[in-house]
């Protein structure tokens, strides 16, 4: 719903192992991401419709009022727990297969 995507992963005080929280968005579009009120270290994966991993920011601060921008349209931002994207090997320019991206059949 529209609460929990602005609501997101915020308050959340744990994320399982290779837990996360994907956000869609239709149109692709720019996008900003925060971390305020939110307590667990993430790695943001930025997807373009094809499902391309445009861009990774990793370890983004607890509470921090930083904007973190997707640096372009976007149809889908993944959070991860901090170094998840790492522990896989996730770097810009991998696919993401995804429901509704177009890297899927």
């Amino acid at each position: 719903t529209h609460h929990d995507r602005a609501k997101g992963l915020m308050f959340r005080r744990a994320l399982p192992e290779m837990g996360g929280m994907i956000f869609i968005y239709a149109p692709p579009q720019p996008v900003a991401m925060g971390m305020r009120n939110t307590y667990i270290p993430l790695d943001m994966i930025f997807i373009a419709l094809d499902g391309t991993v445009s861009r990774i920011e990793t370890n983004t601060e607890p509470f921090s009022t930083d904007i973190i921008p997707s640096g372009g349209a976007v149809a889908a931002v993944l959070e991860l727990n901090a170094g998840e994207a790492e522990k896989v090997g996730l770097k810009p320019g991998d696919r993401v297969v995804f429901p509704g991206l177009g890297a899927n059949p």
